[in-house]
């Protein structure tokens, strides 16, 4: 049960840790000052509720282990995010729509999760699901207005949609410790959400004159811990101060 429970918090708080890593990269990058500042905000949001949960795990695991070795020591194959959040900024539009598939995605998740009968994720789902309320409206309109804005802003959100859509089913690939968890009312079936959300997506995309890809072709992997070519160079980034100076403390 301890070693269900701690990959699955692995496979929870992966997602945040690496989504908020990627919002991170773009401080100071933002398109204005105003957005900046929002995505930076959407970034620690992450973080902080990805502290709860390796908090939690670290607990769990015990000896040595803390949030700090938990987020930063260890190797790329032990990342149980989606492949989705670790794709790189490229440019604003594709930032944005990658944040929007997963937001719509965690805000279903949370809204289940705050029912766990596990007392602590059930805490940091109800603390988190106003945060992420807000991340979801953010992207929301940065997509309806980018996507039904000008020429140029429309060709490359659609580019980004496009571009992103392959990851998506992943989200509601079912984990062997997800499906032991669910079935002690702890953990959640992600597959349960997976109609709400192409439902969710595909009006918001038809509010922002986007198509809906047609590719049925999916790619996976992140949850086993296969990750992209992407996720070495944002781990050697992530990771840098604590392995040149082990055990650091600020």
């Amino acid at each position: 049960m301890k070693t269900n429970l701690y990959n699955y918090i692995l496979e929870l708080a992966d997602n945040c840790l690496i989504a908020g890593q990627r919002l991170g990269e773009l401080c100071g990058h933002g398109p204005s000052l105003e957005t900046d500042i929002a995505c930076t905000n959407i970034s620690l949001d992450l973080f902080g509720q990805t502290r709860s949960y390796f908090q939690y795990a670290a607990d769990i695991k015990g000896g040595d282990a803390t949030e700090d070795s938990i987020a930063f020591l260890r190797y790329e194959r032990e990342y149980k995010n989606v492949l989705l959040v670790e794709q790189p900024n490229r440019d604003f539009a594709y930032t944005v729509a990658r944040q929007y598939l997963f937001d719509v995605f965690h805000l279903l998740l949370l809204e289940k999760l705050q029912f766990s009968q596990d007392m602590t994720l059930s805490a940091i789902a109800k603390k988190s699901i106003k945060e992420v309320s807000y991340h979801v409206r953010f992207s929301g309109d940065w997509i309806k207005r980018l996507g039904d804005g000008t020429e140029e802003s429309h060709e490359k959100m659609q580019a980004a949609i496009d571009g992103l859509w392959q990851y998506t089913n992943e989200l509601f690939e079912v984990t062997e410790e997800a499906k032991a968890l669910a079935e002690e009312g702890m953990g959640i079936d992600v597959s349960t959400i997976k109609d709400a959300y192409y439902q969710n997506v595909t009006l918001l995309f038809e509010e922002a004159t986007l198509n809906v890809p047609e590719s049925k072709y999916f790619q996976k992997g992140g949850k086993s811990g296969i990750h992209t070519e992407h996720m070495g160079y944002l781990l050697a980034d992530m990771q840098y101060m604590q392995r040149a100076y082990p055990n650091m403390n600020w």
